[in-house]
């Protein structure tokens, strides 16, 4: 794809770029309040995308249904999130900055509402849809935001407390989850938000600027329609390939498939549709190396991350015989420690640029996921901490040199569209992660009992077996990290 994009991106046919000016030198008291009101509201959506997770066993109680009803509370939320994000990149440059945080913070806040007054399953997936509707919108809105109102000089320590949103949020849910439940109902995890969301929303209304000015171009209805099918149908057969092992295999091939194609015929509308600056997601921002190299990086990494949230609550409650709050205290510390260095790693790219991050951080990446295939059914709380405790310090090293590096090499009208296919990446690198990680702990589970081993020793093996695979596949982010380089913030005007 990315040759095709750089292809057609030469093409005299291309329409050129819209002038837009340059990053300020400095960032306004205005901006840095923007920023501010961005980054908590944004913390405080992306949070709710795994905070479900430890949640599921109370609700397969108290709402009387199977795991695989029950996963859909997290599954539906993540499906949206795929199918609403690509859409954001055409929206951001068409509506007004403070009309996109209302949209996407009055989403969330309603769906927050339905959630918490839920009577039963299908209004509760019905709220997390809402939910995840909103916060589709929050992620893209805040890197577009950033990129374009802070000084290059300073991108990184912006953009590293962009990480602690976008890889802290997710890793601390279960944890805050497992938190409130040992003391409260499955509902006080959305009516503890609740509130916050509305002071977010209330404070953004008052206060967020307009900072940008919207331009009209009439949506193709095309290519609304066959992006929700793409990123749907290959999020959906994603999530539910850890079905495959037990029988599931064609639902989670059919949407898969459908998806596959449907993405071949977006690709397709959107390299036609750029030449006239119509895109729905505008693909010129891979005519970028520095782009498509860090957006695959970023996929190894959250495929990691995600897939390891995925599995070391599983291994820690089944395996080791560790309760839901145990459990979250354990993964506590990795999830702040990432917050703690996001900052820090951000001056440090400003300094160094992203190559002397990335090379260690995917060794250190590497070295914690070779550690975890030595977890068995005996091994010590202590180990996991351990383990656990080095991804995420590599990790921390990672996200912020890839976000700054990937949106600083795309030229400024393409920062929503840069930002759009960041968050879709991530929805897509999620359920991948998930899923592989989920179907061969599966697939190698049922092998061991089928040889007459007991649950604990078979789903060791299996956490074995999904760790040793995502270990091989952390090998290839070393020498994709060595291609990684900075270059001149809104260069190039590509068209």
């Amino acid at each position: 794809m990315t040759e095709a994009t750089r292809q057609a991106t030469t093409e005299p046919a291309s329409a050129p770029l819209p002038d837009v000016a340059a990053a300020p030198a400095t960032m306004s008291r205005r901006d840095r309040l923007a920023v501010a009101i961005l980054l908590a509201s944004t913390f405080v959506v992306i949070l709710n995308e795994t905070i479900m997770g430890v949640a599921l066993p109370r609700l397969m109680t108290d709402l009387a249904i199977t795991a695989a009803t029950a996963q859909w509370v997290s599954a539906a939320f993540m499906l949206t999130m795929a199918v609403v994000i690509p859409v954001t990149g055409f929206v951001l440059q068409r509506v007004t900055t403070r009309a996109a945080f209302g949209a996407a913070m009055g989403l969330f806040s309603l769906g927050t509402l339905i959630s918490a007054l839920a009577p039963g399953f299908e209004v509760l997936v019905a709220g997390r849809v809402v939910q995840a509707s909103g916060t589709a919108i929050m992620l893209p809105l805040l890197m577009t935001t950033v990129m374009t109102v802070t000084p290059p000089a300073s991108r990184g320590r912006t953009m590293g407390n962009i990480s602690v949103v976008i890889s802290v949020a997710p890793a601390i849910g279960p944890t805050i989850s497992g938190l409130v439940l040992a003391v409260l109902p499955w509902r006080a995890l959305f009516a503890l938000v609740l509130p916050i969301a509305l002071v977010a929303l209330g404070a953004g209304l008052w206060r967020l600027p307009t900072l940008n000015e919207p331009r009209y171009a009439r949506v193709d209805v095309l290519s609304v329609v066959l992006s929700a099918l793409a990123f749907g149908g290959v999020v959906l057969g994603l999530s539910r390939f850890g079905e495959v092992a037990t029988g599931g295999a064609l639902g989670a091939w059919l949407p898969l498939g459908v998806g596959l194609v449907a993405l071949s015929l977006f690709v397709a509308r959107q390299l036609w549709l750029q030449r006239a600056d119509a895109a729905l997601l505008d693909l010129r921002v891979f005519a970028s190396p520095t782009y498509a190299v860090s957006v695959g990086l970023m996929g190894l990494s959250m495929l990691a991350l995600f897939g390891t949230i995925i599995l070391l609550p599983i291994y820690t409650q089944r395996v080791l015989g560790l309760d839901v709050l145990g459990t979250g205290l354990l993964m506590l510390p990795g999830g702040l420690l990432m917050g703690l260095l996001a900052p820090g790693v951000g001056r440090l790219y400003d300094r160094l640029g992203p190559r002397p991050l990335l090379v260690p951080a995917a060794a250190v990446v590497s070295l914690s996921l070779w550690g975890m295939t030595l977890f068995g059914a005996g091994t010590a709380p202590w180990f996991v901490l351990a383990c656990h405790v080095v991804l995420s310090i590599g990790l921390a090293l990672t996200f912020t040199p890839l976000f700054t590096a990937a949106l600083g090499s795309v030229p400024q009208p393409l920062y929503s569209h840069g930002s759009a296919v960041v968050g879709t990446v991530q929805q897509v690198a999620g359920a991948a992660g998930t899923a592989l990680f989920v179907t061969v702990l599966t697939a190698t589970a049922l092998s061991q009992q089928a040889v007459g081993a007991g649950e604990v020793v078979a789903t060791a093996a299996g956490v074995h077996a999904a760790f040793l695979v995502g270990a091989v596949l952390s090998l290839a982010a070393i020498p994709t990290a060595l291609a990684v380089r900075a270059e001149p913030s809104g260069s190039p005007e590509r068209g």
